[in-house]
Parts: C-alpha cells; structure tokens; sequence
C-alpha cells in the first residue's frame, strides 16, 4: 500500500518545474526581506520583496523599487543570483551542483532536465547540461571583461560590480540594471551613444535568447548550415527576420532627431532588447502609438525555446506563420525546409498564441480599470510581465497591490510557460480513446 500512495503522488517533470521556480521565488523574497538587504537597513514589505523576487527569478526586469539606490550591496547580490538561476532554469541550476558533486542522475531526474531545456530526446541530456553551464558562465565573463573598462572609467572600482551584473542580467535576458545611481529608472539611456556599451548588451541579449540547442547546433556543425537542427534554422531566420524588420521601422520612423551613429544604435537596440531583456537607450514614452504596438508585438513574441528568454517564442510564431501559409496554399501539411510538422504543434501554437493574447489584454484592462489609466499604457505593461521582457512606460513603481499581483502572475505565467503549467495541472488524467461524432462548421 505504502508503494502504491507513494506512486499516486509521484510529481511529474511540469509540477517539479512549477515548484522549483515557487521555491527559489519565495526563497528570494525571504532574503529581500532582511533588513541589511535594503540600503536603508530597515525591512522590505512582503509584497515588493515577492514582486522584486519574482521579476528576478522570472528574468523580467520590471521593478517598484530602483535597484542601485533602494537594495544594499548584499540585496543586489541575491537579485544577482535569482538572476541566474532564473535564466539558467532552476533544474539545470540544481542538476550542476549535482554534477559537480559526483551523483548520479536518475532517469527522471534526466526526464525533468530535458523538459526544462526544452531538448528533443533524455539521450545526451548531461552533457547538454555540462555545455550548458560552461558556456554560460564562459559568455558571461567574455561579456563582463568587455564592459568592465568602461564602467570603471564612468564608477572607479564599483564599475567592475556593475559589469558583472550587466552582463549577466543581458544575457539573461532580465534587464535589471544599476544605472539609478545616476537617475531613478534611467536603464542605459545615459549609454545610447556607447558603442562598447550597446553592442556587448545587444550581443549578451541575442546569444541567451536563441536557446541552448541552438548553441549545440553552432558548436557540433560551425557553418555547415545545412547539418543544423530544423528547429535551430528556424529559430535563427525567425530570429534575423524580427530583427532586422523592426529595426529599419525605428530607425525611418521613431529615431529621426538622432544623430545617424545613435539612430543606428537606438534602432537596433530597440529592436532587440524586446526580445526579452528590459533594458532601454531611448525614452520609451517618446515613441509613437505605433512605435508601442511594435513593441508590444515583439515582447510577446520573446526568445526562442530552451533559452534565458521568455515570451510566446519564435517558433510558435514561425509554426503560426508557416501554417497559415500553408492554408493559403491549400497544402496538407505545414512544413520547415523540407520537414513536415505535426498537426498536434500547429494545434499548440495556437493554444499558446490564445493564452498570451487574452492574459496581456485581461491583465491590461483590469489593471487600465483599477488605476484609471490608458489601456495602451496598461497593455504595454501586462505584455511586458508576460513576455518577461521588462520594458516600462513608467507606471510599475505607481500601481496599486492588486494591479501588482496580476503582474506577478503574468511574469510567472510567461517564464514557466503556459503550456506546462496546463500539463502540470492536467498530469495523471487518464486520455479517453473515445472519439465524438464529427460535424463541419464554418470559420472564417
């Protein structure tokens, strides 16, 4: 009997997930709540410690408090970490330490590190995890180092912290930066004209945000294209394309009163740091109506699978695309250089699109409701929790507790991903072979 019960509660890989995130999150809260971790000395309240928790751990960047003038050295240190661990996943974090320990990983625990990286099959999945880890840190530092001169010419000996803490929420895709100290919520605008400055960012944003397979692809096969992964190739041109498209627009449309080296560097910025790090060069509030919902669009779609990013992700938008094509077309079949996809991920594209489409608009109209604010400033705010991108018009830091907890359930919501949190809930059901009776009906 005591084997059957201890079957019945056996956790699935979604539900290990789903508690590993709620466990470091509520972890993170309790050490943002000690005195020493504010620079006051006096305690945080539960709220904004759970909100400052949970942006970090879900790598979002939205904040109610400025991180260089309210957290003490020691509070940036665990929003640092949370950082990690929430870029990285939480399984892989803790699969390392068993690594380096010598244990070894049973097959469910290689089960579960294979959902949380999103790779195809369990065969491999500890080396994966080994290359993971050493490249992340290996990138982090390269990206650290680079920044460092600058940083410690603008901030002496503090700027070697500031590098190190810049480079790891870019590439983990968080946006949480330390410039406050200049002003208040100012991002990197004070460096919308650093060359050194936009480009490591940009590049740090790009190389966590293509996902951990696609690294594999790059390392196993250089430039032999053709060997790659179908899944990488289209996460590499979905990934060019949202790239450069949105770029060309900023820079014809939103960024004229520049100068051509910053228009070129706020164009391109912007066009990447949606995609899902928080970080900004430009005013955000400047940019037109259209400028908004560009950026609203971008922050929904995020990263690719398996990576430091959150959002919907660039392959459900390319399986979307694809398959409307393939409607169009009148083909079968939805297909990728050749490669046919099955009908069940066209089905959980749309699942995911829907989820996305009415969480940020229901987050944004309750939120537009409760604050009285416009619903476009809203939408841009609850796409940003969900895509966890971190991008602000400027009202987090204003918002009521309840607007606050619709935004820690969304930044929740897009870092685990929609999806598991439905097999999560939905796991020991028994699926019915039974099939209902047919009938046409009209869309469209």
């Amino acid at each position: 009997m005591g084997v059957l019960l201890r079957k019945k509660h056996k956790l699935t890989s979604f539900q290990i997930i789903i508690l590993g995130f709620s466990g470091v999150i509520l972890l993170g809260t309790l050490l943002l709540m000690l005195p020493f971790s504010s620079r006051e000395g006096s305690a945080a309240s539960f709220w904004e410690a759970l909100f400052t928790s949970t942006s970090a751990v879900c790598v979002t960047g939205l904040v109610v408090r400025d991180t260089a003038t309210y957290w003490s050295a020691f509070g940036q240190f665990v929003i640092l970490m949370l950082i990690q661990i929430g870029g990285m996943g939480v399984i892989t974090v803790v699969a390392s330490f068993a690594m380096i320990s010598g244990r070894k990983i049973s097959l469910m625990q290689r089960s579960t590190m294979q959902e949380a990286i999103s790779a195809p099959k369990v065969g491999g999945i500890v080396r994966l995890t080994g290359f993971i880890i050493r490249i992340t840190l290996l990138i982090e530092l390269l990206g650290a180092a680079v920044m460092a001169p600058v940083f410690y010419r603008d901030f002496g000996v503090k700027g070697l912290w500031m590098a190190a803490f810049h480079s790891v929420s870019a590439f983990c895709n968080a946006g949480f930066d330390l410039m406050g100290i200049r002003a208040p919520f100012s991002s990197l605008t004070s460096y919308s004209a650093e060359p050194v400055i936009n480009l490591t960012i940009m590049l740090l944003i790009l190389i966590g945000g293509i996902g951990f397979l696609t690294w594999d692809d790059i390392r196993s096969n250089g430039l032999h294209l053709h060997r790659y992964r179908m899944q990488s190739k289209v996460i590499l041109c979905t990934t060019a394309l949202l790239l450069a498209v949105p770029a060309v627009y900023f820079f014809f449309y939103e960024f004229r009163n520049l100068s051509l080296v910053k228009r070129i560097f706020a164009s391109l910025f912007h066009a990447v740091t949606p995609r899902t790090a928080g970080f900004n060069t430009m005013d955000l509030t400047a940019l037109s109506e259209a400028g908004q919902y560009i950026t609203i669009a971008l922050m929904l779609i995020g990263g690719s699978p398996g990576s430091t990013a959150g959002g919907m992700k660039t392959t459900t938008a390319a399986v979307l695309f694809a398959a409307a094509i393939s409607t169009f077309r009148r083909k079968e079949y939805t297909h990728f250089f050749g490669r046919r996809i099955d009908d069940d991920v066209v089905k959980h594209a749309a699942t995911i699109l829907l989820m996305y489409l009415v969480l940020s608009f229901s987050g944004g109209l309750a939120i537009s409701i409760l604050e009285g604010l416009p619903m476009l400033t809203c939408l841009f705010e609850t796409a940003s929790a969900v895509g966890t991108v971190g991008l602000t018009l400027g009202i987090t830091p204003g918002l009521g507790l309840a607007s606050r907890l619709i935004l820690i359930v969304l930044m929740f919501f897009g870092r685990v991903g929609g999806l598991t949190l439905i097999f999560a809930a939905l796991s020991g059901r028994q699926k019915n072979a039974s099939k209902l009776p047919k009938e046409k009906i009209t869309v469209g």
